[in-house]
């Protein structure tokens, strides 16, 4: 597979303090690869030390097939759009003459200002101020910013924070149709696995500085698992006729319920004397293999 982004031992220390720990990240080339986890887990750290804002302390870095160093940093950071924690921008102008100032600084066409403001649906603000923008706007105009030049790689931390639900709504489609429209690459991080959900492709999850999970979403929805839940009236001897039987809080369970197999268990369990007090099917939730994985309550 063809990586945008790759990393080797990726480490970033302060002090005893380390933020980012040892991580290999692999960012599928036109992807929305979705950086998940909870609020100072590293999230933030990896992505700056990823747009060279942040010195790494140990590893490597390869963007659009080319190790990072401090030699060809700027000409391959050109090839990349970012919006890394709030927009930047002067709050007396126009979403026009602020795109302006960055096309003049980056020696763009002036097409390029028509092209981004109409991207990120822009184009009816006139001569409003920016800093009278909602939230939302303001968010949308650092993607704008983001996206002059037409990068290959876009890097976005937590682009719908403080959304209202209408924002959110926005954020998710602009995000999703990047890579069709522009051929670009999103690397976007979240807190909230829904929001993940809902727009990336592939997925890493990162806890207190390690990546523990990078794959496909698919591959994570693949961890759902579903079993059948059983109460009797004799536990241990219903185990020990239900060989793939455990034991879990005065419960069996078995793995992957189905009609035909419940239907065989209660016959089974009566057949030899015992009553079944309950029987339901349980799911593992994604959001349960979430938890598992960082160990919080903060990402729901």
């Amino acid at each position: 597979m063809d990586y945008c982004i790759t990393t080797e031992n990726l480490t970033k220390r302060y002090g005893q303090e380390i933020p980012v720990n040892h991580i290999h990240l692999n960012v599928p080339t036109g992807a929305v690869y979705g950086f998940l986890g909870p609020n100072g887990a590293g999230k933030t750290t990896t992505m700056k030390m990823l747009l060279g804002l942040v010195h790494p302390t140990e590893g490597s870095i390869s963007i659009l097939g080319q190790k990072l160093n401090d030699k060809n940093r700027l000409s391959i950071l050109r090839k990349v759009g970012s919006l890394i924690e709030s927009p930047s921008y002067y709050g007396h102008l126009t979403a026009r003459e602020n795109l302006e100032i960055v096309r003049s600084l980056r020696n763009l066409p002036k097409g390029e200002i028509d092209a981004a403001l109409d991207a990120v649906r822009l184009t009816g603000t006139g001569n409003k101020q920016v800093g009278k923008f909602s939230l939302g706007m303001k968010q949308r105009l650092g993607i704008a910013a983001a996206l002059m030049g037409r990068p290959k790689l876009m890097i976005l931390d937590e682009p719908t924070n403080g959304l209202d639900p209408a924002g959110i709504q926005e954020m998710r489609k602009l995000v999703k149709s990047l890579p069709a429209q522009y051929g670009m690459t999103v690397m976007v991080s979240s807190h909230l696995l829904s929001e993940i959900d809902q727009i990336a492709d592939h997925v890493g999850v990162i806890r207190k500085g390690e990546l523990v999970f990078q794959d496909t979403l698919a591959a994570l929805h693949a961890k759902n698992s579903c079993h059948l839940a059983l109460r009797t009236s004799n536990n241990e001897k219903a185990a020990a006729l239900l060989p793939k039987a455990k034991h879990a809080d005065g419960w069996l369970m078995l793995p992957q319920p189905t009609d035909e197999k419940a239907a065989a268990v209660s016959l089974l369990l009566a057949q030899n004397g015992i009553g079944i007090m309950r029987m339901e099917g349980r799911e593992k939730s994604l959001e349960d293999i979430f938890l598992e994985m960082t160990g919080t309550e903060a990402v729901l």
